[in-house]
């Protein structure tokens, strides 16, 4: 199994995938089963404080629940945007799984050609979220991931992460009234059945929803007259699911996009990795029979002349 890690600032979203063996019409089964069928998957609260004992008891909890076994783990996968964390969870994946993690991080073989100015400042999220969109609905395409920040990312049409737009989550904008005013309370983020307020509560949350879903597509709209209007628009993120369906630019929304993007870059390391030992194997038996060759010709002076 595959175990894969997306680590935000106020949410990890966890996935395992199991594999699948593709069988064709004569009844053959593919070379090399791939992790594609997702079997659980989990949303808990990013914590930095916490231990590598603490998140390892977490994780195996998790697994318990859901009828796993920790020691069917052959790899891990990791996005994170919370550095101070990235060697915690190394260690725990090290000491609880017995196996060492994929952060995916600048090296490491994504698939997808990065157009920004400073590859490094992409967030490893965004670039894992590109991938997957871009191998399940082509480009041009934009992702619009609803974290604690809010992320637009375009994909070119031939699979070339072009860069973005980075907004405050709507999280973000809820906190900030409750905390800058006297008397506006804190409220639930949600659609209201209409827009005009009647009371406090119910004007506050019109004021948050509409005006974030209009400042989400007075983006989309400006990304698209620049992409062109084949531009597919995906959603992903905690809040996906109520923006998304009441934008009229995004058509599809998928909770899981990172956990496939974590998957698939995965893959694409893990099929390098065979080539890369079998090379450094070839380079080494070459270097032994190099030697070899030349101990025989110091041995044997007249047959090196003679083979001259």
């Amino acid at each position: 199994m595959l175990f894969v890690l997306d680590v935000g600032n106020t949410n990890t979203v966890l996935g395992v995938f199991a594999r699948v063996a593709h069988v064709h019409a004569h009844g053959e089964t593919s070379e090399a089963p791939r992790y594609e069928r997702l079997v659980a998957h989990w949303r808990v609260a990013t914590r930095q404080g916490s231990t590598v004992d603490e998140y390892g008891v977490l994780f195996r909890n998790l697994f318990s629940m859901a009828s796993l076994e920790v020691l069917g783990i052959h790899g891990i996968a990791i996005s994170s945007v919370v550095p101070p964390l990235d060697p915690v969870l190394r260690q725990v994946c090290e000491l609880y799984f017995n196996s060492k993690p994929l952060f995916i991080e600048p090296g490491v073989k994504t698939g997808m050609p990065v157009q920004y100015d400073n590859p490094a400042e992409v967030g490893a999220d965004r670039i894992v979220n590109a991938v997957a969109a871009f191998e399940k609905h082509g480009g041009p395409c934009v992702i619009v991931d609803f974290g604690t920040a809010t992320t637009f990312d375009c994909v070119s049409a031939k699979g070339e992460y072009l860069g973005g737009v980075i907004c405050p989550g709507i999280g973000i904008s809820a906190d900030a009234l409750f905390q800058r005013t006297a008397r506006l309370p804190r409220v639930e983020i949600r659609k209201p059945a209409r827009v005009i307020g009647t009371n406090t509560v119910g004007s506050l949350q019109s004021g948050l929803y509409y005006g974030y879903l209009g400042l989400v597509d007075g983006i989309l709209e400006l990304l698209i007259g620049e992409l062109g209007k084949e531009t597919k628009v995906v959603a992903t993120g905690g809040l996906g699911q109520m923006i998304g369906t009441g934008s009229k630019y995004i058509k599809t929304v998928d909770d899981l996009l990172t956990l496939e993007g974590l998957r698939i870059i995965w893959e694409r390391n893990a099929a390098r990795a065979p080539q890369a030992a079998k090379a450094a194997q070839a380079i080494l038996t070459g270097g032994a029979a190099s030697g070899a060759s030349r101990k025989n010709s110091e041995r044997n002076p007249s047959a090196s002349r003679s083979s001259r």
